[in-house]
């Protein structure tokens, strides 16, 4: 099986990179070698590559600059899917494409299942539910929609990075713990997908590591979990505030608990708790710092 993938070089680019299946020949483009907003540039990439599958990593993250670029976040979130499922459509292929929590609105009192009405609350998710829907415009049933949440890695821009680095600088923190989701480690959810594409799944399919935590939940579990590995000196106060206290350009959804259990059921086993995936990465983490 041939596969590309688009965005070789951002947090889930690398992580897919880093667990293909030994059955599988992958052709990983970052974002200068394939810009996913040239229609023509992506045509011409997937008629030479021939591949069975694409898997769509590139995507404009930055949440709250989106509020003020709305014309790129859709260039790339909306427009970069509808031109790589075009393609897809062309050479017969399928296609997955990696989307958000951030498409609902936060308001329900359980999970949200995949079939669960939309809203997005701000840019950022309109222009991730614009690219669903060019997606399944184009591919139908031949399209699967991974749609994950509060992705982090080793490397790259994401919560766990940014809490390690404040934590070393300031003497206490503040973090909100008023919205709720799951933290999810960008190497697990690459096997999932690896795992979806394997048996074929269609559809729109939800994916995260297990259990529940509010940011402020997630970043004690930092600060403890880096403290006992060594990546952290000393522990600082870390106190629970609310989102009114901290502003943000962007509305983030109050609750974007996923349900998982329709994929776990597909893929045969549910996702490791959050924490157990945080210590993993952290322990990768102080094992590649001590042996620099």
């Amino acid at each position: 099986m041939k596969v590309l993938i688009a965005g070789a070089d951002g947090q889930l680019g690398r992580a897919l990179r880093a667990s293909v299946p030994p059955d599988i020949e992958v052709t990983a483009l970052t974002r200068a070698e394939l810009d996913i907003t040239d229609a023509t540039a992506v045509r011409e990439t997937a008629r030479e590559t021939a591949p069975d599958w694409i898997i769509n990593a590139a995507a404009y993250t930055a949440v709250d600059r989106a509020e003020a670029e709305p014309d790129l976040a859709f260039a790339i979130n909306a427009d970069g899917p509808r031109h790589l499922a075009t393609a897809a459509q062309a050479q017969g292929v399928r296609l997955v494409q990696v989307s958000t929590d951030f498409v609902f609105d936060g308001q329900c009192s359980r999970p949200y299942r995949p079939d669960d009405a939309t809203a997005p609350l701000g840019v950022y998710g309109a222009s991730k539910l614009a690219g669903e829907v060019a997606v399944r415009e184009r591919l139908g049933a031949d399209a699967l929609i991974v749609r994950t949440a509060w992705v982090y890695a080793p490397l790259g821009n994401n919560f766990v990075r940014t809490m390690l680095r404040l934590m070393r600088e300031r003497d206490q923190l503040g973090v909100v713990d008023d919205q709720v989701g799951t933290p999810t480690c960008a190497s697990g959810l690459a096997v999932a997908i690896w795992s979806m594409i394997g048996v074929g799944l269609g559809g729109t399919h939800h994916w995260t590591d297990a259990g529940v935590a509010s940011w402020y939940d997630f970043a004690l579990a930092i600060r403890d979990e880096a403290f006992a590995l060594g990546l952290l000196d000393r522990t600082i106060p870390i106190r629970p505030i609310t989102t009114a206290e901290y502003p943000t350009p962007a509305q983030r959804p109050p609750y974007s608990v996923l349900d998982k259990h329709e994929t776990w059921t597909a893929l045969g086993g549910a996702a490791p708790h959050w924490r157990e995936a945080l210590h993993e990465v952290l322990r990768e983490t102080a094992a590649a710092r001590a042996a620099e």
